[in-house]
């Protein structure tokens, strides 16, 4: 286990990730909550070929997250440690977006990178990841970062664990190749208006584009450009 992943594993043992999610919505997903089903299709997957050939990125910090699939489209965050020693969430604020865990690799990088959101925003209504329990298997979701880089991952696997038994060791263990894990609330409420579970994401890299890589299409592309003929001549056989 690296340095980086072994202090993600224990910042994250001492408490429940996302134990406090925002109430307001009292709208409840929990016909969503099959935790048997989805733990045996991710027990039962196996690797495809993109995954298998997806080299890891360099580490850069992740400055967007897109999800086609639930319409997520939100700048990301930088998130720590609280106070008490629990992972910090986003703000609830109406302008409401996804956070990073910084003591988690970067999207694309080898171990499993950690990324938060709300899945309701007090008076504000949804949060950024309402609709993650919609996910499915192969869904594709793509993490553009800092340094122009972009990852590509597809879901493998999507679960609803209650908090009380929230799977520390898979979410941030060490693991050979890049995942990804998205986090919120999920479930019915409890007496004191918190949701009694987490929806956890299970994603893998399947592609990425590194900043090296794309720089060097672009400058092909500019190079093309030039080599064309221009067109603000007359050509032969033109009148």
């Amino acid at each position: 286990m690296t340095p980086l992943s072994r202090r993600a594993f224990a910042a994250a043992a001492a408490a429940s990730l996302l134990s406090a999610c925002d109430g307001g919505d009292r709208s409840d997903r929990s016909d969503r909550s099959d935790r048997s089903d989805r733990a045996a299709t991710r027990a039962a997957a196996t690797p495809s070929a993109a995954e298998r050939r997806a080299r890891p990125l360099g580490r850069s910090v992740p400055v967007r997250l897109r999800i086609p699939a639930i319409g997520v489209d939100t700048p990301v965050m930088r998130l720590g440690l609280a106070p008490d020693g629990t992972v910090q969430v986003p703000p609830v604020t109406a302008d409401d977006r996804a956070g990073w865990y910084r003591y988690s690799p970067t999207p694309g990088q080898t171990g499993p990178s950690v990324i938060l959101g709300h899945v309701t925003v007090g008076v504000h209504g949804d949060g950024v990841f309402r609709d993650l329990a919609r996910l499915r298997r192969g869904e594709r979701i793509e993490a553009r970062l800092e340094n122009g880089s972009r990852a590509e991952f597809a879901v493998r696997d999507v679960r609803t664990v209650a908090k009380a038994d929230f799977p520390a060791d898979e979410v941030y263990g060490d693991v050979d190749r890049p995942e990804l894990r998205l986090i919120t609330c999920g479930g019915p409420r409890t007496g004191d208006d918190e949701y009694r579970d987490n929806v956890i994401v299970f994603a893998v890299l399947t592609s990425g584009t590194s900043d090296v890589t794309a720089r060097g299409r672009a400058a092909e592309r500019a190079q093309r450009r030039r080599r064309l003929p221009r067109r603000d001549h007359q050509e032969p056989g033109e009148r």
